[in-house]
């Protein structure tokens, strides 16, 4: 009788981590060019990383 396999990854931890190192460059980014687009830009760009990162936990 053949049993029951559960196959499980870290996936959703990977992606998080990828995230987490892209939000903090943008934080950065933003932190490093104050009064800018670029400013502007990075601190869109670590609020979405930011998302995505809770996001990949939660799906995968």
């Amino acid at each position: 009788m053949a049993g029951s396999q559960s196959v499980t990854t870290d996936m959703g931890i990977g992606l998080s981590v990828v995230f987490i190192f892209l939000a903090i460059a943008s934080a950065a980014l933003s932190f490093l060019t104050p009064g800018t687009v670029t400013a502007a830009w990075g601190f869109g760009a670590a609020v979405t990383a930011g998302v995505l990162a809770i996001a990949a936990i939660h799906l995968y």
